[in-house]
């Protein structure tokens, strides 16, 4: 591993300390793959545990159709709240997959809280034609949560608003100087440097959008990678066109000279393609890369699978 590789890896934290996808079997949603990092104990426990429609965070995003975010275990619906206690875990954003009506899987990433960890995962609705806050985690950018809760945005405007209008994944840069990200100033004064903005979708004509924003220090990803579906005749999705990314090691990912596309089952960006399903994956591959862990997740629009969004840590 280079000397470059080794600096990034040890001067930076995750905002995200667990990523778990979990898949209906049965009538209950199980554990189908995950990331815990140095939190065995928590994997342990979680890689034995089911829910009910309704129970628990997966459940709910199954039961209500929607995403959730969790900002405290203790007294509350989280089945496994001692375990996290114990793992230093305090925050959960649960995200559903859902292509139309059928569930294909409930995302859910896990956060710690403590005065250096900054970024945002945030959920935004639709109300009188207008994008709200739903709800967020923020970690230490309290400033930022503020502003955020106090900010709204009509169709196309900044990066929730043009997710909506495109109906399709962006990626933003310079999150604290772009004019294209309304919230720039409290941004820049967060640390906040990219922002990632993904369209959920749910049954009936509920607008979703979920926004990732990535600190230097503490970063959710350190590659983002947005990945156009492609599909035969008969609507198989058969390969991925990357459309847009961003590393911190290589900078920008897509060039119009020299397309990149992976096939259907082609690696774990066509593995989710393939199965239409979200994974999370720890491999030697990765690792060699310079990675420990990467996230994909397939997006639907009308029941259909329109992209593939992965990010890397």
């Amino acid at each position: 591993m280079s000397a470059v590789m080794e600096t990034v890896n040890e001067t930076t934290r995750p905002f995200i300390a667990v990523t778990e996808v979990w898949v209906p079997k049965d009538g209950r949603l199980v554990w189908s793959s995950g990331d815990y990092g140095a939190l065995a104990d928590f994997a342990a426990i979680s890689e034995k545990q089911s829910f009910a429609k309704g129970e628990g965070l997966p459940g709910k995003a199954w039961a209500e159709a929607r995403p959730v975010v969790l900002k405290g275990f203790d007294g509350s619906y989280f089945l496994r709240a001692e375990a996290a206690r114990v793992a230093g875990l305090t925050s959960a954003v649960a995200i559903p997959v859902f292509a139309g009506n059928d569930l294909k899987a409930v995302v859910v990433v896990l956060c710690g809280d403590d005065a250096e960890r900054t970024g945002a995962i945030e959920i935004w609705h639709e109300e009188n034609g207008l994008l709200l806050l739903d709800d967020g985690y923020y970690g230490a950018a309290r400033h930022f949560e503020w502003v955020s809760q106090h900010t709204h945005f009509p169709r196309g405007q900044g990066l929730p608003g043009g997710v909506w209008a495109a109906n399709a994944p962006m990626l933003l840069r310079d999150l604290g100087s772009g004019y294209r990200f309304i919230r720039a100033d409290s941004a820049g004064r967060a640390g906040l440097t990219t922002g990632l903005g993904l369209p959920i979708a749910v049954p009936g004509r509920r607008t979703y959008v979920l926004t990732l924003l990535s600190a230097r220090g503490t970063p959710i990803a350190r590659r983002f990678e947005l990945w156009n579906v492609r599909s035969s005749r008969s609507g198989a999705a058969t390969e991925a066109v990357l459309a847009d990314g961003i590393c911190q090691r290589e900078g920008p990912l897509w060039d119009d000279e020299h397309e990149r596309r992976v096939a259907a089952w082609q690696g774990a960006v066509g593995e989710a393609l393939g199965s239409g399903l979200p994974l999370v994956r720890t491999d030697t591959a990765l690792l060699t890369a310079g990675y420990a862990s990467m996230v994909a997740l397939p997006l639907y629009r009308d029941g259909v699978l329109a992209h593939v969004v992965a990010w890397y840590y």
